[in-house]
């Protein structure tokens, strides 16, 4: 089977069409919005907040009847729960009287506590509601799919249109106050952000695994990269390929989709983590080696020939 047939045979079936183009969206928005997660080194945030919206969800499913069928409930529920544990983070670390980790770490356990709580009373939840633990990228409905459109497409314009004033909070909040921005709006616009791009990412990569494609393409590109713009384009183009990859690493072998996205993702990491230019570990190596022989290279020289000065 040549390369071509490779890549169109899966597209043959209209569940793998749609789920490609939601990997790729979905790779799209996390790497975007991933990179200002990257720079302010909000990692945990992005994690708890994964874990946070498990109360939404389980609320989504009891008001839809009892029935995961109703994506559209199961959404916006997730959507709220998201938003409401972003903001209710930004007010408990507002004005210093509680240092950010904290704030997280009390919401996280809270709200998952919550959602384990509620899902208990559940007796079908290992079957109804697991791929939003792990994802389902196979499963995406038309539905779904406006979704993650509507939702990515809000998140990316947003970042457009307050590209420079995020960019300036997220490196320096003291010099952006100095420049009278809204500093502290600003900071909620983030959390609001990462809230549905946490949510978007759901059916894709699951809860368990959203973290993976917020921060590593980002990461992968910081390691490439030194200016933000391109460093924002860069991981948009990672996390596309690595979602669009793992799909169908995913369709020929037989493995869970949202696990095989985010080992593609962590593979090509891992890559640049030892090729990088500048920054990769091989590169780094033979660049320690480099002095080293031009130093013995010099030496012998000077053992040669004592008046040429080496």
């Amino acid at each position: 089977m040549d390369l071509l047939n490779l890549l169109l045979e899966p597209l043959r079936f209209d569940f793998m069409l749609r789920g490609l183009l939601a990997a790729v969206m979905v790779g799209i928005v996390c790497s975007v919005v991933g990179t200002f997660v990257v720079l302010r080194g909000m990692a945990f945030f992005g994690d708890a907040l994964a874990h946070a919206i498990l109360p939404g969800v389980a609320l989504g499913y009891l008001t839809g009847g009892g029935s995961s069928a109703d994506r559209s409930t199961l959404f916006w529920w997730a959507l709220g729960a998201a938003i409401f544990s972003a903001l209710g983070i930004g007010a408990i670390t507002h004005g210093g009287r509680v240092k950010e980790d904290s704030a997280i770490g009390i919401v996280f356990v809270g709200m998952f506590a919550l959602g384990i709580a509620l899902i208990s009373a559940m007796r079908s939840f290992a079957v109804d509601l697991s791929h939003f633990l792990f994802g389902n990228v196979l499963g995406v409905s038309p539905t779904d799919l406006w979704h993650v459109a509507l939702g990515g497409g809000l998140a990316l314009l947003t970042v457009r249109i307050f590209y420079r004033q995020l960019v300036a909070v997220a490196f320096d909040e003291t010099h952006a106050t100095t420049l009278r921005l809204p500093v502290t709006m600003l900071n909620y616009l983030l959390l609001v952000l990462i809230a549905v791009v946490v949510v978007v990412a759901l059916q894709t990569v699951g809860i368990a695994l959203v973290l993976a494609m917020l921060i590593t393409p980002a990461t992968s590109a910081s390691l490439l990269v030194k200016r933000l713009p391109a460093m924002m384009a860069l991981a948009a183009l990672i996390g596309a390929f690595s979602s669009a990859s793992g799909l169908y690493l995913s369709y020929y072998i037989s493995i869970a989709s949202g696990a095989a996205i985010v080992l593609v993702c962590v593979g090509f990491f891992l890559l640049v983590l030892l090729v990088a230019p500048e920054r990769g570990w091989l590169w780094r190596v033979l660049w320690r080696r480099k002095p080293k022989r031009a130093a013995r290279y010099n030496d012998t020289v000077a053992q040669i020939n004592p008046d040429s000065g080496g």
